[in-house]
């Protein structure tokens, strides 16, 4: 189950993190931090997903150099601010569209852009407002799409397992236009049980208004490892009819479980780029039958 940590995901996560070590210290300081991130990984038990590895980094910097678990905590407030000023005029495009759902799709894996883990110093609200303008002509999978939604049709409970700040602000367009169609479905959202990079957490849900029941994980993963989450979410995962999981944490953590999960995300890493035959920053949505 999972998409397990290989080369490229070490050099990724060595790169990533190392070049965030040096702009805070001494290059001795670097070194040391090098070679406890490695030794983590190491340590590492086969299998394990690259986003597993993430908490370890982030105590390891909090430890070394202070850096605050919560170090993305004024990129999401911008990020939720911005996606809620844009709230109306998204729901507007959406709810207008032949076809809302996958409207609300489109707008929710474009959402997905906004990571500052993965898009580390790349993301840019120009960028997403150009992306809005074009967002309903992202092309998605249209035989995964159709069995979605044949899924919802006959489901009583949707999973929604959200990822980023911001994002998440999509997401509840997506769910609204879902719950217009398929008023039968009972929709729960999940976020993050505790910080995790610029994930969403229940403040960020409250942040943007998301008008359906929000639980947590229970566990401060990038991601969803389903031995750490806390039992009201593992019976979340257990009751769901259909889940919908947003971003590639999610995707790599979950990949292979068995759950009736449909991925939705955009390709922010050249693995992913490999996995999915998809170049970067194009959307993907898969299931767990379409792999």
């Amino acid at each position: 189950m999972a998409i397990k940590i290989d080369a490229y995901c070490y050099e990724c996560l060595l790169r990533r993190h190392v070049t965030t070590a040096r702009s805070l210290g001494t290059e001795e300081q670097a070194n040391e931090f090098a070679r406890r991130m490695l030794r983590a990984c190491l340590d590492a038990p086969e299998g394990t997903p690259s986003p597993a590895i993430g908490t370890v980094v982030a105590d390891l910097l909090l430890e070394m150099y202070g850096l605050p678990l919560d170090r993305f905590r004024e990129e999401k407030i911008a990020s939720n601010k911005f996606v809620m000023e844009r709230l109306e005029d998204i729901r507007r495009a959406v709810t207008g569209a032949e076809d809302p759902v996958y409207a609300g799709l489109q707008m929710a894996i474009l959402g997905n852009y906004l990571d500052y883990g993965a898009l580390q110093g790349q993301v840019s609200f120009e960028k997403l407002e150009d992306m809005l303008r074009s967002a309903l002509e992202m092309e998605l999978d249209e035989k995964v799409y159709g069995q979605l939604c044949r899924d919802l049709e006959k489901g009583k409970k949707l999973l929604y397992l959200t990822d980023n700040a911001g994002e998440i602000g999509f997401d509840r367009v997506l769910a609204e236009v879902i719950r217009e169609k398929y008023p039968h479905l009972e929709i729960l959202f999940c976020v993050r049980g505790d910080i995790a990079g610029n994930d969403a957490t229940r403040e960020d849900a409250a942040a943007v208004g998301l008008p359906f029941p929000v639980i947590d994980n229970g566990d401060r993963t990038a991601g969803t490892l389903i031995p750490k989450l806390g039992q009201e979410a593992k019976q979340a995962l257990r009751e769901a009819d259909v889940i919908i999981a947003k971003g590639m944490a999610n995707t790599e953590t979950m990949l292979g479980c068995g759950y009736n999960v449909y991925y939705a995300f955009l390709v922010k890493c050249p693995r992913f780029v490999s996995i999915f035959q998809r170049p970067m920053l194009t959307p993907v949505l898969t299931s767990e039958r379409s792999r």
